[in-house]
């Protein structure tokens, strides 16, 4: 091969080789979740989705992946002033995304110092028109009012703000002390209304359990004297039906009288009615005679 063979194979591979680099050059690859914007000679030409492109060499210029996922933004302490004139510092949270990669890139300059800054004045406003309880309370309303304003203002910049959070409300120590002590006396006051609730019911209880203990003491007694009169009455059935003569009856009250009058007793209760003492001493008399406890009198007119 001649030399100018070899220097026209030379000229050959490297026109190859440059035409390689410019084709390796003209592929993009845009990754799951991003988008690029494509300039051509400066001026905004397409927007690259995900998945294999091709541009134009040196008139298109692509620029860096935007990322399209849901993004957190926490933003520096805030120092805000209530309704009431108290100094608070509050910290925020803004979760947004990107959904038109065009106006996020030419919408506006710095478009996270942009929210950032929002975000501040936005506060300002919103917590300025609250005093500091409905603040520390009010969280929520605070959170949808922030998100409305700057989800608003973000559009034109091609940003969808979903939430925005108020991370910390921090009051000044003063503030925060007499909180302290309002939150310790409030538990101590539940605390009592608690003991106090208990010592009642104990109360309760107790006085319940003795109302039943009386009842039951009632109700045996009663079932007591019951079964004692049933027993009497009973007993007495049995005499009635049994049908007792004069003479078993004397016997028996002579009995009485015996275990009266035995020296043990320190009082003998005699009938009033001296007729019926008499009348019962002769009853008894006979009885014992016609028994032969003791010998029959002989009668009055007859002698021995």
């Amino acid at each position: 091969m001649t030399q100018g063979g070899i220097v026209a194979l030379i000229i050959v591979g490297v026109i190859a080789v440059i035409f390689f680099i410019i084709l390796i050059s003209c592929i993009r690859i845009v990754q799951q979740g991003q988008a690029r914007i494509v300039q051509r000679l400066g001026k905004y030409h397409r927007t690259l989705g995900t998945g294999l492109h091709m541009i134009m060499p040196f008139i298109d210029k692509v620029r860096e992946p935007i990322s399209l996922k849901e993004q957190v933004a926490d933003f520096r302490p805030s120092e805000v002033i209530t309704k009431d004139n108290v100094k608070i510092m509050v910290d925020s949270v803004v979760f947004f995304q990107i959904v038109d990669p065009k106006l996020f890139t030419y919408g506006i300059e710095r478009p996270m110092q942009a929210i950032d800054n929002l975000t501040a004045t936005t506060l300002r406003n919103i917590i300025g028109e609250l005093e500091l309880d409905e603040t520390l309370t009010g969280r929520d309303t605070v959170n949808a009012k922030m998100r409305n304003v700057i989800d608003a203002a973000t559009t034109p910049w091609g940003i969808k703000v979903h939430r925005v959070e108020l991370r910390n409300i921090i009051p000044p120590p003063a503030i925060q002390e007499t909180m302290e002590k309002q939150m310790r006396a409030e538990r101590e006051r539940r605390q009592a209304i608690l003991q106090a609730e208990g010592e009642k019911r104990s109360n309760i209880l107790v006085a319940e359990g003795e109302k039943q203990a009386a009842i039951l003491r009632a109700e045996a007694k009663k079932v007591a004297l019951l079964t004692e009169a049933e027993g009497q009455a009973q007993a007495i059935k049995k005499i009635v039906d049994a049908k007792p003569n004069a003479a078993y009856l004397t016997l028996q009250g002579f009995d009485a009288l015996k275990a009266l009058a035995d020296g043990q007793a320190t009082t003998l209760i005699v009938p009033s009615e001296l007729q019926n003492v008499a009348t019962m001493f002769g009853s008894m008399a006979k009885t014992l005679e016609a028994t032969g406890v003791i010998p029959k009198r002989p009668a009055k007119g007859k002698k021995e």
